[in-house]
């Protein structure tokens, strides 16, 4: 069965996309720093007959990061890397003349720099994989200007970046940026507390993450709006 990586996964669109890929056949290594939370998640997903490894810490710790991509190595190799595991900067979310610059040092370190790590560690098995795909999610706050979003949306911005990169270093790849939109994650009542506008759950941006998976378009930037629209 195919292999997939994917960050931050204990709960949201990590594990909205993790429980899609199990019902697919899909073996799973599953990271995020809560353990407790992610093994509720292991043990719902293994309930469903996926072959999980649970794999708790922080990626931006280089030992982690090498663990995560040995545990996938046992269930047979990478096929997909799922760069989801995202840091705010600040929570909530404050004007940049008031962001901490630990805060966004927090933010590149977590967002950008060890997305980078994970997928070093991971290219010699996806150049071996007969469909290696890396996914890093990106954010809207990466295009476009929202006050108190700037350190956030300077880190999403580079991470799009280094994936175009990426696409055109490692043509045998699919690598793809993608930008979920709106939803209703704990990471966004984090930057915005007092926003109490419904929001979409993780689940129904889902079948885009499939999508892309399904039909393997070239390494770009997609919208998930874009491919729910268009896949009607």
């Amino acid at each position: 069965m195919p292999v997939a990586i994917i960050t931050g996964a204990s709960k949201g669109l990590g594990r909205a996309l993790a429980g899609a890929l199990a019902a697919r056949g899909w073996d799973l290594v599953l990271d995020a720093r809560t353990s407790e939370v992610l093994r509720e998640t292991a043990a719902e997903l293994e309930a469903r007959g996926a072959r999980v490894a649970a794999v708790a810490g922080d990626v931006t710790d280089a030992g982690h990061r090498a663990e995560l991509v040995a545990a996938a190595g046992k269930l047979g190799g990478v096929d997909l890397l799922v760069s989801n595991a995202s840091a705010l900067g600040a929570e909530p979310l404050v004007r940049l003349e008031a962001l901490p610059l630990e805060g966004l040092r927090r933010a590149l370190e977590v967002n950008v720099v060890a997305a980078l790590g994970l997928v070093q560690d991971a290219l010699p098995s996806l150049r071996a994989s007969e469909a290696g795909t890396v996914i890093t999610v990106s954010s809207d706050a990466a295009a476009e200007a929202y006050e108190t979003w700037g350190g956030y949306g300077a880190s999403k911005a580079a991470l799009d970046h280094m994936a175009a990169v990426l696409g055109e270093e490692e043509p045998g790849l699919r690598v793809w940026a993608v930008d979920p939109g709106d939803m209703a994650t704990d990471l966004y009542a984090a930057a915005v507390p007092d926003d109490d506008d419904p929001r979409p759950a993780p689940a129904g941006v889902v079948p885009a993450f499939l999508r892309l998976l399904d039909e393997r378009p070239a390494s770009g930037r997609y919208a998930a709006v874009s491919l729910l629209v268009e896949g009607r």
